[in-house]
C-alpha cells in the first residue's frame, strides 16, 4: 500500500493538509524563483508581502531534491514540495502570515542546507506550521502498536482453535457462531495487514481475480470458511479450509515476533483501514454469506481508534482536525449498532433501508476525509 499511496502524496498536500498547514503541490502563476543547489539553498527571495504566494523551486543541481519552507526558530514546516528532479522547476503556494520564514533544502547524499531568513512583519495570521515527524518520534508507537497486535494475535489463535473444532466435529451452527468473533478480532488489526505480507492474503483473502471464484482452489482464510458455511457446504467440504486458517494463523503468530512494522504505516493506515471499509465492507462486497460487514466496519473504527491512541501524544500539537475525526467515529460507531436488528443480529448492507444506508456512508465518508491528511502528517521526514 504505501507504494501505492505516496505518488498521490502531493494531491493530498493541497487538497488536505492545507487546511492543516501543509501545501505545495498543483499548477500557478510563476512568482518568486527559489533557487535549490548543492551549496546554496533557498536564495531568490522578492517582494516579501503577506498572504497567498507562490513560488517557483528551481533545482540546479544534478541530484534530487526535497524543499519546505519553515520556521527557521523551531523547524515547523509550513509548506513542502518533494521530488525536486535535477533541472526542474515546481511551484510551492503558501498563506504566509506575519512572522519569519527560511527555506530548507534536503538533497540526496547532501548535509541538510537553510536558506536566509526572511521577516513579514505586520501582525497578519497566516497558516499554522507543522512540526514534523522523525523515525525517532515513531519508535515508540511502533512498538505500542506491535504489543496491541501481538495481543491480538494471540486472541484470534485461539478463536480460530474453536472455530476449526467445530468444524472438525460436524457442528456447523456452533461454527457459524464462532465465525464472526475470530474475523472481527483479524480486522481490529488494520494497521498490520502490509507487515503480516502473503500471510494476510492466506488469511483474509478475497476470491477477486481468481479463475474459478468463490470455488478456486486458492481462496482460503475467512472468507473461504464464510461462504461455506453460509452457503450449505458440509463440515467435510470446509475441513481442508478450516485446517488450512489454523495452520496460516499459526505460523502469523510465530513470525510476528520477529516482523517490524514500517513507520510510514502508522500514519497511512489511520486513513486507509476506514477507506477500505468504505470500498468493500459498506458496499457489502464483502458478504460473503453471513451479512455482517457492518460488524467489519465497526471493527475497522476500533482499529483505527488504536492508532489514534498510539499516536495521539504525537497527533494532538500537529493536527487541529483530531477532533472532528473522533466525532465522526463516534458518530459511523453509534450508525452501525443502532442498524443491529432486535435480535441482536447484524442487518446486511442489501436490507438496510435508503435512509440508513445513506447516513452511514455520509459518516464513513467524513471520517475519511478528516483522517486522511494525517497520513502526511505523520511520513517520518529527515529534520
Amino acid at each position: 500500500m504505501p507504494a501505492g499511496v505516496r505518488p498521490a502524496v502531493c494531491g493530498l498536500l493541497s487538497a488536505s493538509v492545507l487546511a492543516a498547514g501543509l501545501a505545495g503541490c498543483g499548477t500557478s502563476p510563476a512568482g518568486n524563483v527559489i533557487s535549490v543547489s548543492t551549496g546554496t539553498c533557498g536564495t531568490g527571495w522578492h517582494d516579501v508581502r503577506a498572504g497567498a504566494q507562490t513560488f517557483q523551486l528551481h533545482n540546479t543541481s544534478t541530484a534530487g531534491a526535497e524543499v519546505d519552507l519553515i520556521d527557521p526558530a523551531s523547524g515547523a514546516i509550513y509548506a513542502e514540495v518533494e521530488q525536486l528532479g535535477p533541472g526542474t522547476t515546481r511551484p510551492l503556494q503558501v498563506n504566509l502570515g506575519s512572522g519569519r520564514y527560511a527555506f530548507r533544502c534536503l538533497l540526496e547524499d547532501t548535509s541538510t542546507l537553510t536558506g536566509p531568513v526572511v521577516r513579514i512583519g505586520g501582525r497578519r495570521a497566516g497558516r499554522p506550521a507543522i512540526q514534523p515527524v522523525s523515525t525517532t518520534d515513531l519508535l515508540g508507537p511502533a512498538r505500542q502498536y506491535h504489543a496491541y497486535v501481538s495481543a491480538g494475535l494471540d486472541t484470534l489463535a485461539r478463536q480460530v482453535s474453536r472455530l476449526t473444532a467445530q468444524i472438525r466435529a460436524g457442528h456447523l451452527g456452533p461454527a457459524r457462531a464462532a465465525w464472526l468473533p475470530a474475523h472481527l478480532t483479524y480486522e481490529r488489526l488494520g494497521a498490520a495487514y502490509g507487515t503480516f505480507g502473503n500471510y494476510d492474503a492466506e488469511i483474509d483473502g478475497r476470491p477477486d481475480g481468481l479463475a474459478g471464484g468463490v470455488r478456486d482452489p486458492a481462496f482460503t482464510g475467512f472468507y473461504r470458511i464464510e461462504y461455506g458455511l453460509w452457503h450449505g457446504q458440509s463440515a467435510a467440504a470446509l475441513a481442508g479450509p478450516a485446517a488450512k486458517l489454523g495452520h496460516d494463523v499459526r505460523a502469523l503468530c510465530r513470525s510476528w515476533p520477529s516482523m517490524q512494522l514500517d513507520l510510514l504505516d502508522l500514519g497511512l493506515r489511520t486513513h486507509e483501514i476506514l477507506e477500505n471499509a468504505l470500498q468493500f465492507q459498506l458496499t457489502g462486497h464483502d458478504d460473503y454469506g453471513s451479512g455482517t460487514t457492518l460488524a467489519t466496519t465497526d471493527a475497522n473504527i476500533t482499529g483505527t481508534m488504536e492508532l489514534l491512541a498510539v499516536l495521539h501524544r504525537l497527533l494532538v500539537p500537529r493536527y487541529p482536525g483530531l477532533p472532528a475525526v473522533s466525532t465522526w467515529l463516534g458518530r459511523l460507531h453509534r450508525l452501525l449498532v443502532a442498524a443491529r436488528q432486535r435480535t441482536g443480529s447484524w442487518t446486511p448492507v442489501s436490507q438496510l433501508a435508503v435512509t440508513q444506508r445513506e447516513r452511514i456512508d455520509s459518516a464513513a465518508d467524513q471520517a475519511v476525509e478528516d483522517l486522511a491528511p494525517i497520513a502526511v502528517i505523520f511520513e517520518p521526514r529527515r529534520t
